[in-house]
């Protein structure tokens, strides 16, 4: 039987961080911060309540995302904010956690839990899926939507935040790990996620209890966050 290796503690903090031709730094334990150092031909866009401070020469506007139509009918954001410019520029959210970044090839795709995307570089697209399933949304905790992020345009870098700290498991074929629904943040493309209905039985006083996992089928990596915030009580 092969054994099976517990996810991995992804590194908390960088310093001179590169990839794509971007620079970032990652600093502190409780609410970390992430930092970007923009050259004039680069961008980033980021959610709008998440910037911490920036240089004089860095310009913050707009960005219209792709599928406005759809996203608006989906109740969900069509705008984000953008920055450009040569300088400094960080980022922090209002809640412990964990900064990660996931550096993504040309033509890869990564799928993020609603809620947790962060910052990424301008060749980044960012679009969604409705999960599919009423029971996986409701009773599932997975959430209405799933972010998708491509590298169709090229190379870049994807910031997430996850609450308390973020592991990584990579599945090999066929490997399968079960997840508390709140606790994944991210996963491949070519990892399948289920969601598993357990009924709970101990005798006339157990009533109808359930025992609720999300399933996820390699190969793959899959993210987990250790720290479940329920988006509703957000203020």
């Amino acid at each position: 039987m092969q054994m099976f290796t517990r996810p991995t503690l992804l590194p908390t903090s960088a310093q001179n961080e590169t990839f794509a031709g971007y620079t970032y730094h990652l600093d502190g334990e409780l609410v970390p911060v992430l930092t970007v150092e923009l050259k004039p031909e680069q961008s980033v866009y980021f959610e709008h309540h998440i910037f911490l401070w920036k240089n004089q020469g860095i310009t913050v506007g707009i960005k219209a995302m792709k599928g406005a139509l759809k996203r608006m009918m989906a109740g969900i954001q069509i705008f984000v904010t953008e920055a450009k410019g040569q300088g400094q520029i960080a980022f922090s959210r209002d809640g412990a956690g964990h900064i990660m970044a996931l550096h993504i090839k040309q033509g890869e795709e990564v799928h993020v839990r609603e809620h947790q995307f962060l910052a990424a570089t301008q060749n980044i697209d960012y679009t969604f899926e409705r999960v599919k399933g009423i029971s996986n949304m409701l009773i599932g905790g997975t959430g209405f939507f799933i972010d998708k992020f491509h590298g169709h345009q090229g190379e870049g870098i994807l910031w997430l935040h996850g609450y308390g700290n973020v592991f990584e498991k990579v599945l090999a074929p066929g490997e399968v790990i079960e997840v508390e629904p709140g606790g994944w943040l991210y996963k491949d493309v070519s990892v399948k996620m289920d969601t598993n209905f357990q009924k709970l039985s101990a005798g006339v006083l157990s009533g109808g209890l359930n025992f609720i996992t999300n399933r996820f089928t390699g190969p793959g990596r899959v993210g987990l966050q250790s720290m479940y915030l329920h988006y509703a009580t957000e203020a």
